[in-house]
């Protein structure tokens, strides 16, 4: 696997991540009455938005890969 296709994919997983994150922020806000697992379900969300977002800032300062 060359290493642009390998960016790619982690760029991926992190837009999925986020996708995740807002997904369970809205479900932890608006829809979840047990206070437990809202916290929980909360700090998870923002936890994968935080490595999300490092994962985003490392991809996109690391600079372009070389041509084949």
């Amino acid at each position: 696997m060359s290493p642009a296709l390998l960016k790619m994919w982690i760029s991926l997983g992190s837009i999925v991540f986020m996708f995740i994150s807002v997904f369970s922020i809205y479900l932890s806000r608006y829809k979840i009455k047990n206070v437990i697992f809202k916290y929980v379900l909360a700090f998870i969300a923002y936890t994968l938005m935080i490595i999300a977002g490092f994962i985003m800032v490392l991809v996109v300062f690391s600079g372009p890969t070389p041509g084949a």
